[in-house]
């Protein structure tokens, strides 16, 4: 008896088992015909179109500097406060500078609202740049791409650009400083917080995991930080030019320094190591705000304070840096 019973129990299990095989097979909605590049790539079919581009910046004038800040649709309050702060300096140095913002659609149930928003945001300011790209943490290299169509595009006669995430200090007058250095190239020139030997992490768990099939090599090529990095004008159109050799990562700053990896061009460190802070202790010395580019901020309020106070006259200070 008791072998009879266990003979109906796996009996059991096994029409169990097959029925529901069945069921997953002729239910799940079939794959989709187009490739999935899967969650470590991300498509980048290069048929994106720009739906609010009406700035006269690089149409009237022609910029020495220009500043891109990538920024979500709905962050107004960090695109004002850069636009009271060093977003507001237009002539440093004698060198026009101008700073635009460039953003992809607005998500989720209120998206149509968001959109309104944003063009009465732009009617005020002509500081927008929008393409038709879904506007998320893993679209960043679409959007940084997208970055560069539109800068080769209406902006060759500047002389450099830059990449800016809109919750960092920029002190606009140290950078264009270093810009005008006769020692600083001005062409094939990228530089920022410049990254050597970054291991490729392969703990699945990790937020920037990636698997062989996608790297195989133990390192990343040398690229600046996406925080913010300065190029050169000849340097988007270059970079656009070998893309449709290199499958995009989500991650932006390394595919770009995989970009310049195909182009034989290496990136540059910046003179001083603490003229790039990823990582600052704050509050931040006066000395080291007389010597910084770029410094991450925690708060809107923060980077207002710092950039108040690097508008005032620095201290002269030897060897003070930042850890």
């Amino acid at each position: 008896m008791e072998n009879w019973r266990r003979c109906l129990k796996y009996f059991l299990i096994c029409i169990l088992v097959e029925v529901t095989l069945f069921l997953v097979y002729y239910y799940l909605p079939p794959e989709p015909q187009w490739a999935d590049p899967g969650p470590y790539h991300v498509a980048y079919p290069r048929n994106y179109k720009f739906i609010m581009d009406d700035t006269p910046t690089c149409k009237n004038t022609t910029p020495f500097l220009l500043l891109m800040v990538p920024v979500a649709p709905n962050n107004v309050a960090a695109r004002d406060a850069i636009r009271k702060t060093w977003g507001s300096e237009k002539l440093v140095l004698d060198q026009k500078v101008e700073t635009l913002f460039i953003l992809g659609l607005p998500g989720g149930a209120a998206a149509e609202q968001q959109q309104e928003k944003l063009k009465q945001e732009n009617l005020q300011h002509h500081d927008l740049i929008q393409s038709d790209f879904q506007d998320s943490y893993r679209n960043l290299t679409i959007k940084t791409m997208m970055m560069l169509e539109w800068v080769n595009a209406h902006c060759v006669e500047a002389s450099y650009v830059m990449k800016i995430d809109s919750d960092v200090l920029l002190h606009v007058k140290n950078l264009v400083k270093l810009l005008l250095d006769p020692s600083t190239a001005k062409q094939n020139y990228m530089t920022g917080l410049v990254w050597w030997h970054s291991p490729v992490l392969r703990n699945p768990f990790n937020k920037f995991y990636m698997p062989t099939d996608v790297i195989a090599e133990p390192e990343y090529p040398p690229y600046p930080l996406g925080m913010c990095y300065i190029m050169s004008l000849d340097l988007p159109g270059k970079i656009l030019g070998v893309s449709p050799q290199i499958k995009p990562l989500y991650i932006e700053d390394v595919y770009l320094g995989m970009c310049m990896k195909r182009l034989g061009i290496s990136p540059t460190d910046p003179p001083e190591k603490n003229m790039f802070i990823v990582d600052p202790k704050h509050p931040v010395s006066d000395c080291s705000l007389s010597k910084v580019i770029a410094l991450m901020t925690t708060t809107i309020s923060q980077m207002t304070s710092y950039w108040q106070r690097s508008k005032k006259p620095g201290t002269e200070c030897g060897m003070d840096h930042i850890h």
